[in-house]
């Protein structure tokens, strides 16, 4: 019998945080790329040229982009059996995304900070059993998945009332948000000496399976040295400080009643910070950028990776069925597995389970879910619109439980497959 009576911890850190000032490099790297092919007219399903798997280290005042890529000039171009990088080019990306999050500090600066690209052309041998196959003149749907894995995509009912139909799990996503008010609130100036530096954990109950409030909340953001009067600050004033925009992230009443039980910056003091403090990776936060924990993830990072590389598109859709599976009213929760060979596009497996929650037969279910939406990458492009520069956005405070947008950007929170879901199981 399941456990209904619990609590339940989830983290998510800033844009300013050194791993996601990685990601949010990597994935700036892949926008500019679908960009100049959509600008050139290479971005539909015949003359998509971006590949790109990415990865962006950055320490002290050091920043390292390597990784394997395949893109139009002027950011790459063959010579011979070479490929030249537009190391220029690449570089400016990388200081624009360090400004926009807001780092000029002795440690880290968008203009102070030396960077390497080591970026290289895609092997053959990949690009081989990826690109699709010509059938009669026209690219059919047998593009193969870019690498093996397996993906995960979760939705669930447990909080619903407070969340506006994110579909997601309570934990994570007031993560996320305490963090997104605290960086609304520096950027716009009403907390000038709050660093772009930051990281949050909520501690939800749940009773009877649902969400009732936070326990405990932990946050540690890094601030400046000292006021404008040259009062040093300490971890008491910094509380007080954002106390009130921690509040107003959760639901009324969310917020722990024991001052003892809201912490902040715990070890006493958080000046230095960002890559300056702490290395960052690319894809060392994807618990953070999925579920909180709180359902499973295949272990692939997303950001830096194109729309063919299924560690990042399955795992889309993956969410975008499991949504539509909650939103039709047919389980309260859904996990969906999916998983995959390197150059082979139709997936190896596809795992349904509502977790005691379904209200039609999970078999039959995933039957329908494959009609409905084949699971080859092909059709995860078109079908989600994934040729499109829509990714730095989704380099920080995670790749779920955000709002669709005109641009097509998280087009897999849609709910379109709704009606005919209800449709396929005579639900109303």
């Amino acid at each position: 019998m399941a456990i209904k009576d619990y609590l339940f911890t989830s983290e998510s850190v800033s844009e300013g945080h050194p791993d996601k000032v990685c990601d949010q490099i990597s994935d700036a790297i892949l926008d500019a790329f679908i960009a100049n092919d959509v600008k050139l007219g290479h971005a539909d399903d015949s003359h998509a040229n971006t590949r790109l798997g990415c990865e962006t280290l950055a320490t002290t005042n050091k920043i390292v982009i390597a990784g394997e890529g395949r893109a139009s000039a002027p950011y790459m171009r063959k010579y011979g059996k070479h490929t030249i990088v537009n190391r220029e080019a690449l570089t400016e990306i990388a200081r624009e995304v360090v400004r926009d999050i807001g780092y000029d500090q002795d440690g880290f600066s968008f203009h102070g900070a030396d960077v390497e690209v080591l970026l290289h052309g895609q092997s053959p041998d990949i690009a081989m059993g990826v690109d699709a196959k010509k059938k009669g003149g026209n690219l059919g749907d047998q593009e193969g998945a870019g690498d093996q894995g397996l993906m995960f995509g979760f939705a669930c009912r447990d909080s619903e009332e407070y969340e506006k139909g994110s579909f997601m799990p309570a934990p994570i996503y007031f993560s996320h948000k305490i963090l997104e008010v605290l960086s609304k609130a520096r950027r716009s100036g009403e907390l000038p000496d709050l660093q772009p530096d930051a990281k949050s954990q909520v501690t939800v109950r749940y009773v009877n399976g649902k969400a009732v409030g936070a326990t405990k909340v932990v946050v540690s953001t890094q601030h400046r040295e000292a006021t404008a009067k040259g009062k040093k600050y300490n971890s008491g004033m910094i509380k007080e400080m954002i106390a009130g925009h921690v509040t107003k992230s959760l639901p009324k009443g969310w917020m722990p009643k024991k001052a003892s039980d809201f912490f902040v910056n715990p070890t006493g003091n958080f000046v230095v910070g960002g890559p300056d403090g702490d290395c960052g990776l690319t894809g060392r936060k994807i618990i953070v950028d999925t579920y909180g924990g709180y359902a499973p993830h295949g272990g692939g990072a997303f950001s830096g990776k194109d729309p063919t590389k299924v560690d990042r598109s399955a795992a889309y859709a993956a969410r975008y069925l499991a949504k539509n599976v909650v939103a039709a009213g047919l389980a309260d929760r859904c996990l969906i597995q999916v998983a995959y060979a390197i150059g082979v596009a139709d997936p190896m497996s596809l795992y349904v389970d509502t977790q005691g929650t379904g209200k039609v037969d999970e078999r039959k279910l995933e039957k329908v879910l494959s009609d409905i939406f084949p699971l080859r990458p092909t059709n995860i492009r078109r079908s989600l619109q994934l040729n499109k520069p829509i990714y730095k956005r989704t380099a920080a405070y995670g790749h779920f439980g955000r709002k669709p947008e005109k641009d097509g950007g998280f087009s897999w929170e849609r709910t379109d497959l709704v009606p005919e879901l209800k449709r396929a199981f005579g639900a109303r």
